[in-house]
C-alpha cells in the first residue's frame, strides 16, 4: 500500500471511532442520583453530625429535625413512645420534569460538534482519496488512439492537440525522431506516439493554452513559453509541463491522472520552437 492509502485507512478509522464516541456521548445519559444517606441509620448520622456538619446541607428538609426530637425522647425516658416521621420522595420522569438550561446546552453542543466532525471527515476523505469520484485522480479513458491521431494531424501539416477535459490535458504526438532526442523518449509517459501533457502552466497555475501559429503552449499570465510537447523554450517557467503516464488498452488511450510526472528544462529541443509567429508578447523571456 502507498503512503497515501495508509495514511487514508488511518484518518477513516479515527473518524469512525470518533462518530462512535459521539454517538455514545449524545445519546448517553448521566446515572440517576442515590440518596445513600436514607439507607444510613440515624444515630451513625447523629453521631457523625457532633463531629462535623458536612451531613447538615444535603439532609432532606424535616428529617434532621425527626432525628434530633426521635434522639432528645429516647434520652429523657426509655419507655416513651417514640415518634417518627417518614418523608417520602417521589420520583418524576423526564418529561414531567422538563429540560433545564443546562441540559438543552449540552445536548445542543454536543450535537454541533458531531455535525462539525462529520463535515470534516467528508472533507477529509475528498482530499486524500480523490480518486473516489471516478474523475481527475483516476485512470481516465481518452478515447480511441486512431480517432485521436485523426483528430491532431491536420491537412496543412499542423497540429492541433486533443483537448481532453476529464483529464485536464492535452494529447500531442511525439514520433520517433523527436522520441530519440527527447528526455521522455523511453518511460511510460508515451504509448502509441502520444503524450498527454496537463493544462496548468508549472509557474503560478494559469491553464496555459495552445498557440496554433508558433504550434506550441505559450501563458498569457507571465509569458511562459513551451514546444508542442510540453519542453521549456522561454519566460519564467522552473521546469517544462508536467505530464501524466498513458497506456494504450484494447485501441484506447488510457490516461492516468493520478499522477504527476514532474521534468527539470529540457537540455535542448526534441521538437521545433516557434514554428511562426507567437501568440502573445514574450516579456519575460530569460
Amino acid at each position: 500500500m502507498s503512503i497515501v492509502e495508509l495514511s487514508f485507512a488511518g484518518f477513516v478509522a479515527i473518524g469512525i471511532l470518533g462518530i462512535i464516541g459521539i454517538g455514545v456521548i449524545v445519546t448517553g445519559r448521566a446515572p440517576k442520583s442515590i440518596n445513600w444517606k436514607k439507607n444510613v441509620d440515624k444515630k451513625a448520622l447523629k453521631e457523625d453530625k457532633s463531629q462535623t456538619n458536612f451531613l447538615e446541607p444535603d439532609l432532606p428538609k424535616g428529617e434532621a429535625d425527626v432525628v434530633e426530637e426521635s434522639d432528645e425522647s429516647e434520652e429523657a425516658s426509655e419507655g416513651a413512645v417514640k415518634l417518627e416521621e417518614n418523608v417520602i420522595y417521589e420520583e418524576i420522569s423526564e418529561e414531567e420534569a422538563g429540560i433545564t438550561r443546562r441540559q438543552f446546552l449540552s445536548k445542543a453542543l454536543r450535537i454541533s460538534f458531531g455535525a462539525f466532525a462529520g463535515i470534516q471527515l467528508i472533507s477529509y476523505l475528498g482530499f486524500l482519496w480523490p480518486k473516489v469520484s471516478g474523475g481527475f485522480g483516476s485512470k481516465i479513458d481518452a478515447g480511441s488512439i486512431e480517432d485521436i491521431k485523426d483528430q491532431i494531424f491536420q491537412a496543412d501539416g499542423s497540429v492541433i492537440p486533443a483537448f481532453i477535459p476529464a483529464a485536464r490535458a492535452y494529447v500531442l504526438p511525439l514520433d520517433d525522431t523527436a522520441a530519440s532526442k527527447s528526455q521522455f523518449g523511453s518511460g511510460s509517459t508515451v504509448a502509441e506516439g502520444l503524450v498527454a501533457v496537463y493544462q496548468r502552466c508549472v509557474h503560478l497555475g494559469c491553464r496555459v493554452p495552445w498557440c496554433n501559429s508558433s504550434q506550441g503552449f505559450e501563458c498569457p499570465c507571465h509569458g511562459s513559453k513551451y514546444n508542442m510537447i510540453g519542453e521549456y523554450f522561454a519566460g519564467p517557467a522552473p521546469r517544462n509541463l508536467d505530464r501524466f503516464n498513458v497506456s494504450a488498452v484494447s485501441g484506447r488511450l488510457i490516461i492516468d491522472t493520478g499522477t504527476i510526472v514532474e521534468s527539470p528544462r529540457a537540455p535542448g529541443m526534441s521538437v521545433k520552437y516557434p514554428q511562426g509567429l507567437s501568440c502573445i508578447a514574450l516579456s519575460t523571456e530569460e
